[in-house]
């Protein structure tokens, strides 16, 4: 079977899912500028046609620093923000304009042969932004610099509402008619919160935010973003991450930093279990609970194989409902990715450790540590002192875990009467 094929089917619960949903995309100048910005734009227009209400915000900073450069105009920042004084305000206005009309251009493409053949694609733009002066801070005039003041989420929506693409420049108008230079993270987080958007999608030149071991982080909740930016920083990386968490911080359900110079990033991100990027969100992305009759069915995908292979006894869906309280799993983006089972022994102060599985794609996280220690907790709460498990396949996972060898005649006679000589599973046993 064709790889498209299997990565359609499982893409189909967040085709569903992303419909009629607002998303507020920001790609930085830089990302306009790289090779990958076509296949950007191509994606952005598969999500449009798939649903999804688009607020796309482009920043424009490499582009300012070549006409200030081509003027012989020297750029002046100040705690990481640029004053923008009368002569920078024009490098702003030319090279915002000329990306404005840029994007548009691309998002009019209607070629042959192409992703976006027959997309015919509405962009809409205007003075959506208000802003203020940031004024003088420590002493310093920021002139043409300012923030956010509110964004016209009634005329935004409104557009979203026809099917355009609403594009978002960073530049903002105040009500005497002045001009105002942000910073796209600004107008991006306050446009997401605002217009109460389902995700906030920051573009940035990394796959996402990487640890000090080089790693990707896949996750955060916004709590622990301030530990992050302390080691990361004055840097664009702590921008995005900092944009993401207060966007969060503001009502906005999930926040994505994915990369523009990896082709298909914001895809792998939107239509993948895992995602390729760093997600900032308020609600759990993994979840270990107490299963509910609910879960049978992903039971049954998750033990169904390991039933096959001999692994594990085999359970009907009939036994699965009837035992359901007895098991805890770990849930990722609604499906079950591991599961264990506590049963407790009649007649005895002992339980057994049963049906511990973790799908193959998730072995690499201990889940299966994390499933132990919650029927181990789960089992002090019911009073058991003994903790057994039979095995025939991962007996030495249970020794490094603190099991030791034991026999037919340490079990619990109830559990004893029922051991399978045939399957002849080894038994171990864990003082609690």
């Amino acid at each position: 079977m064709p790889d498209y094929v299997n990565w359609l089917r499982h893409a189909s619960p967040y085709i569903n899912a992303h419909r009629d949903c607002t998303f507020v995309v920001m790609l930085p100048g830089d990302g306009v500028e790289h090779p990958n910005f076509g296949n950007i734009v191509h994606d952005l227009v598969l999500l449009h046609s798939l649903g999804v209400r688009l607020v796309l915000v482009h920043g424009s900073r490499p582009q300012i620093e070549t006409r200030l450069e081509a003027r012989g105009l020297t750029p002046a920042y100040h705690e990481g923000l640029r004053i923008t004084d009368a002569a920078t305000l024009e490098c702003v206005i030319d090279a915002v304009g000329h990306l404005r009309i840029a994007i548009e251009a691309r998002l009019s493409m209607d070629m042959a042969s192409s992703p976006m053949q027959g997309s015919r694609l509405r962009v809409a733009s205007g003075n959506l932004v208000t802003a203020r002066p940031i004024g003088v801070l420590e002493g310093v005039d920021y002139h043409h610099t300012g923030e956010v003041r509110r964004v016209d989420r009634k005329g935004i929506n409104r557009l979203l509402d026809e099917r355009s693409i609403v594009l978002l420049s960073p530049l903002g108008y105040s009500p005497t008619g002045e001009i105002f230079n942000l910073a796209c993270e600004d107008v991006a987080t306050r446009a997401a919160i605002d217009l109460g958007a389902d995700k906030l999608l920051l573009f940035g030149a990394d796959l996402g935010l990487i640890d000090e071991h080089g790693r990707l982080v896949r996750e955060l909740r916004p709590q622990q973003v301030p530990a992050h930016l302390q080691r990361l920083g004055s840097n664009y990386q702590a921008e995005l991450l900092d944009a993401a968490a207060e966007a969060c911080r503001g009502g906005v359900g999930r926040s994505h930093i994915v990369s523009y110079a990896e082709d298909g990033a914001l895809l792998t991100e939107l239509f993948t279990r895992d995602g390729g990027g760093t997600l900032v969100a308020q609600e759990q992305f993994e979840q270990v609970r107490e299963a509910a009759i609910e879960d049978v069915g992903g039971l049954l995908d998750l033990i169904s194989p390991l039933e096959e292979q001999g692994i594990l006894v085999r359970r009907s869906r009939e036994v699965l409902e009837r035992e359901i309280e007895q098991f805890s799993v770990v849930e990722r983006e609604g499906m079950i990715i591991a599961c264990a089972a506590l049963y407790q022994i009649a007649d005895s102060d002992a339980g057994e450790l049963a049906c511990l599985a973790v799908n193959p794609e998730y072995r690499h996280g201990a889940r299966g540590d994390v499933l132990l220690e919650r029927i181990e907790t789960r089992a002090r709460a019911q009073g058991l002192k003994t903790l057994f498990v039979l095995t025939t396949r991962t007996a030495h996972w249970f020794r490094e875990r603190g099991f030791e060898p034991s026999s037919v005649d340490r079990l619990p006679s109830a559990r004893a009467s029922l051991y399978n000589y045939q399957r002849n599973s080894k038994i171990f046993e864990k003082a609690l």
